[in-house]
Formats: structure tokens, C-alpha cells, sequence
């Protein structure tokens, strides 16, 4: 992917602070990085992140990393000192989990947010770039997604996000800090964990079929999912923090393929996918359960604003995407 994605000559030697950065997104962000040159400081509380996701980083004589907590406002300024740019992908996803826990997840998807953004505004951060979630289109009808056109927020996750870019938008209209939101469309790929009682469905999918067990599918398969693989968040991500074009800052964008799959299309997918390796595969069927509480029909991203002011284009669709994966995960959970 490195050779495709562009020229980080704006970013490179840059000193960059990737919170959540032990987790399956900011992981993969961290190789993309240092593989651009930058120094990278990574800050996670390994709620949800591994040391394992950054087995392949440890011992770079670019890389460091802090244990803490984004809820602490003295740990985010410590850990944005003598940084210039910000990935901030701490979080606590999932909205059943919001569901179950309000509290926690207003603590560390606003409060902890509040922190950092106050952080890089102090120590004079050239630009913080933030992970939101397609969630805060909520209610909205409409599709594909557009990002000016958003409707009543569904759960207390999709709350948080929605409430995050407000912040974003205030900091930079009160402190003059340059903010970018990207709302994340179903991100899968390689070291998206498969454990957990809030695990995302292709994970989930993969470690029951790679057990010979049926994945449960929430409803009777036909909601769907514009599923958008880890190569094209990281793309992304990097278009952002390399950008010179001031009309791209201080925007939010949506960050997909702008194409969808049925959950049913998907789980036919990642089974045939995984039935190249193992054959019983192909004869495994799911299970239908209830459909989730905040959960939204269809999600589908309109992309042409991101294609139009950062430049980005699609690398990986789903199926391509659900290839690599697919063989990822056969390596690495058989």
C-alpha cells in the first residue's frame, strides 16, 4: 500500500502523537508513519489496545510510547509536547457498550477529546486530525450519507461523536487550532479483534467460521454496510495530516468506498474467502438473532467531498479488502 498511497514530503520528520495507537486503527496508523519518515509517540491506556498490535514498532528509534489515560488533562499535555501533528483515535467504540455504559464512553469519546484539543492548543499543535464515526447520521433517511445533511444520533456512542465535532469546530473558531473530522464507515482488516463481548461483526464472523461455528447475525441479514477496509483509513488519515489545501481544514469528511454490503452478501463473502483454506468453511450457515437496540438500517458514504478536497480515492473495495483479510485472519486465528 505505501507504494500506492502518495508523498508524505509535507509530514516527513514531522513529530506526530497517535492516541489510541495500540489499537487496531492507530496501530496500523503507526506503520504508515514511520514508513513516511515521522516520529511517532503513541498514548493508549490498553482499555481496547494491545502491546501485541505494536510488536512490528517497538525498538524503532522513531517510535515512542506512553501508558495513559486521555481522561487525565496533565498526562495530554505531557504527551503533546514537542509534537506537530495529532491522530486522535482514542476512544471507546461500539454502541451497544455506549448503550450499557453511558458514562464511561461521554468520559473518554468528549471529556477525553476536550483534553487533547485543549492540549494541542496550549503547546501550539499544527493540526489535530480526529476520528468521528458515520453514527452521527443517526436517524437521517437519506443515502448515500452526506456530510451536511445529519440527523438525530441513535445512541449515546454516536452522541459522543457527534458532540466531538462541535468541539472541533468551536476550538478552532475560539483558539484558531486546525482541525480535521473523519467519519469512519465500518472499518475492518488485520488486527481488528475477534474477542469481546463489543467485537465487530467481521471479526466475529471470521473466528466462528475459522471454528467451525455459525456467526450470529443480528436481524435477518439484510441491513447494510458501506465496509471500508484499514488501508483506506490509513490513506486517508495521511491525505489529511500531508494536506496544503487551507479549504480541506477544519472540515469533516466521510471516509469509505461509497459502496454497501448486505450483512447476508457479507458473511457469503468472508465464507467464501476462508473456504479457500479450509473446505468445511463453505458448509458453515449463520444463526439469525434479534436485531440490535441502535442499530441503523443502512449506512452508505457519499465520497466525492474528500475525493474533491484531499484528493483521496478508494484503494481497496469490500470484496478486496475481505480478501487480505480473510487471509489474515486464517493465519493468525487458525
Amino acid at each position: 500500500m505505501q507504494q500506492k498511497i502518495l508523498s508524505c514530503k509535507n509530514i516527513s520528520g514531522a513529530a506526530v502523537l497517535v492516541t489510541g495507537g495500540a489499537g487496531f486503527i492507530g496501530s496500523n496508523l503507526v506503520e504508515a508513519l514511520l514508513a513516511c519518515g515521522c516520529r511517532v509517540r503513541v498514548l493508549d491506556n490498553f482499555a481496547t489496545g494491545k502491546m501485541s498490535n505494536l510488536a512490528g514498532v517497538i525498538g524503532n528509534k522513531n517510535f515512542e510510547l506512553i501508558a495513559g489515560d486521555i481522561r487525565s488533562a496533565e498526562t495530554c499535555r505531557n504527551a503533546v509536547k514537542g509534537v506537530d501533528y495529532i491522530l486522535h483515535q482514542a476512544a471507546l467504540g461500539s454502541v451497544p457498550r455506549s448503550i450499557k455504559d453511558p458514562l464511561t464512553s461521554a468520559e473518554v469519546n468528549i471529556l477525553g477529546f476536550i483534553n487533547i484539543l485543549f492540549a494541542a492548543q496550549e503547546a501550539g499543535v499544527k493540526r489535530v486530525v480526529y476520528a468521528s464515526s458515520s453514527s452521527v447520521y443517526g436517524d437521517s433517511p437519506i443515502l448515500p450519507k452526506v456530510e451536511e445533511k445529519t440527523g438525530k444520533p441513535l445512541s449515546p456512542y454516536a452522541i459522543s461523536k457527534a458532540v466531538d465535532e462541535l468541539y472541533a469546530e468551536n476550538f478552532h473558531n475560539l483558539y484558531g487550532i486546525d482541525t480535521i473530522g473523519m467519519r469512519y464507515f465500518n472499518v475492518f482488516g488485520k488486527r481488528q479483534s475477534p474477542d469481546g463481548a463489543y467485537a465487530a461483526v467481521i471479526p466475529r464472523f471470521a473466528s466462528a467460521l475459522i471454528r467451525h461455528t455459525s456467526p450470529q447475525i443480528n436481524g435477518d441479514g439484510s441491513f447494510s454496510r458501506d465496509f471500508t477496509y484499514i488501508d483506506n483509513v490509513v490513506y486517508a488519515n495521511l491525505l489529511a495530516l500531508n494536506s496544503n489545501n487551507e479549504a480541506a481544514l477544519n472540515q469533516v469528511y466521510n471516509v469509505a468506498c461509497g459502496k454497501r454490503l448486505t450483512l447476508n452478501e457479507l458473511f457469503a463473502v468472508l465464507k467464501k474467502e476462508l473456504s479457500q483454506f479450509d473446505r468445511e468453511i463453505a458448509q458453515i450457515e449463520p444463526v439469525y438473532a434479534p436485531e440490535r437496540q441502535g442499530d441503523i438500517p443502512h449506512s452508505l458514504a457519499e465520497i466525492e467531498k474528500i475525493r474533491s478536497l484531499l484528493g483521496f480515492e478508494v484503494l481497496f473495495d469490500a470484496p478486496s479488502g475481505l480478501h487480505e483479510t480473510a487471509q489474515w485472519y486464517f493465519q493468525n486465528l487458525s
